[in-house]
């Protein structure tokens, strides 16, 4: 199992054994709802108000007296405050990112594991490689109970206008850097083009100055279909694409040519295809409970040719150099010796109106 909870702006959905099986008939839990789970994440993903003041971002009470108590806060000067009562106990926990007066989307962890007595809270940017982590020992967990009630009862659960979803794993989900690739989605080998999702450590793939280089890994992770884990589909011909292609809003595709450095004073620009929603050049897709990406480690921070145009494969930055974030993250089983430093790119990263206008001129071409 992973997921079994998942709350957005249109659907409230629990499963105890997994949102993959809905729809099928549901296990006799016998008591095990009232049980705190052993190990779990909550996972979501908000904007932060920019007022001056506290904000609450999630408020939970439980309808019954063995549940618990939860509120989630945003403070002024970007630190998040987690509290969790149950009975006469009391868990907190805070952790502070400053996001520079920047209303970007905050994606926020809570993650337990009562069999070694850790936990961890944790405040990403991402896309931008900014992550806040805080270990936690005397966890505090949920129960399905309390995750089943947040889910089902409108009067136990108040979310703020801004959190985009809400999800809840009984895994310790990991942190960082995330694939964004369809597993379908074509990579150029030396042997012409192949699914991301059936490469291999060691294959060589086609970069953008026409040269093959060899994959360190092929990294895959299912998530909810929610907030920056949405998935687009970005149409051809737009850009090059000689087929449609599923992504992750964060994917971000590299443009070139004549008329993009004029545009812009660069030789290519990077478009995130999120920006590309309110065009022509990409469709939300809708309809999905969970999605599964992939995406291609490299030793440099490149982009690799899929479907006609060229695509930025993962940027893990120095995460070799941080320890605690490394072992939360997605690559923490990778040995460290192997892990490459990645710099950031050269290339500038357009905005939502730069980007549409752009593919706008491509489409008039």
């Amino acid at each position: 199992m992973s997921w079994i909870a998942l709350i957005d702006r249109t659907r409230a959905l629990f499963r105890a054994d997994g949102l993959a099986q809905l729809g099928r008939s549901s296990p006799d839990l016998c008591g095990a709802l009232e049980r705190p789970m052993r190990r779990g994440s909550i996972v979501l993903e908000t904007q932060v108000s920019p007022y001056d003041k506290p904000q609450l971002l999630v408020g939970y009470q439980a309808h019954n007296r063995s549940g618990c108590q939860l509120t989630l806060q945003a403070l002024p000067g970007g630190g998040i405050v987690l509290v969790i009562n149950r009975g006469s106990e009391t868990f907190h926990a805070a952790v502070n990112l400053d996001a520079g007066g920047r209303t970007d989307t905050l994606r926020i962890t809570y993650s337990w594991d009562l069999s070694a007595n850790r936990g961890r809270l944790v405040v990403e940017l991402p896309g931008r490689s900014r992550i806040a982590l805080r270990e936690i020992t005397d966890v505090m967990p949920l129960s399905l109970s309390d995750v089943q009630t947040m889910t089902s009862n409108d009067k136990s659960c108040v979310f703020a206008p801004d959190v985009s979803f809400l999800a809840v794993s009984d895994r310790v989900e990991p942190i960082g850097a995330m694939p964004t690739l369809a597993p379908t989605t074509s990579v150029m080998t030396n042997m012409g083009y192949r699914p991301v999702g059936a490469l291999q450590r060691g294959d060589v793939v086609q970069t953008l100055d026409g040269g093959f280089v060899p994959i360190l890994a092929t990294l895959k992770r299912t998530v909810p279909a929610a907030g920056l884990f949405a998935p687009v589909q970005l149409r051809s011909p737009y850009f090059g694409l000689t087929s449609d292609i599923i992504v992750a809003p964060a994917q971000q595709l590299v443009i070139g040519g004549s008329r993009v450095e004029y545009t812009f004073g660069s030789e290519q620009v990077l478009v995130p295809s999120g920006h590309l929603l309110h065009g022509k050049a990409a469709l939300k897709r809708t309809g999905d409970l969970l999605i599964t990406y992939c995406q291609l480690l490299l030793p440099e921070h490149e982009a690799v040719l899929c479907a006609g145009n060229y695509v930025e494969t993962l940027n893990i930055g120095r995460i070799r150099r941080k320890p605690e974030i490394l072992r939360a993250s997605l690559y923490c089983n990778m040995p460290r010796r192997e892990l490459p430093e990645h710099a950031l790119t050269a290339f500038p990263v357009l905005g939502e109106f730069e980007a549409l206008t752009l593919a706008a001129q491509r489409a008039a071409a």
